[in-house]
């Protein structure tokens, strides 16, 4: 079920719609406002535009690196589970 949830982002209260939990939600929020204090911390003059798109960087880098991660860890259990029914058909 969709619902709406009221988050803060950059002093900005807003309305958004979810199918998330209000939890999960609150975690979104937190980390993108870590990100964007990360940012903020990082640059000099406060240009929220700036710190926007650097906090976009930095998410989209992580995403990517765990995504990376993900698939790579995903080949390994394939070949081992692989190697397991390889040698279990070998053992009939």
């Amino acid at each position: 079920m969709i619902a709406t949830h009221s988050i803060k982002v950059l002093g900005r209260e807003l309305q958004v719609k979810s199918a998330a939990s209000s939890e999960h939600v609150a975690q979104v929020e937190a980390l993108v406002n870590e990100k964007l204090a990360e940012a903020s911390a990082a640059t000099t003059g406060g240009d929220t535009q700036i710190v926007s798109i650097l906090a976009m960087l930095n998410i989209a880098e992580a995403y990517l690196t765990l995504k990376e991660e993900c698939e790579e860890e995903r080949r390994a259990n394939r070949e081992r589970l692989g190697g397991l029914l390889d040698r279990l058909e070998g053992q009939k």
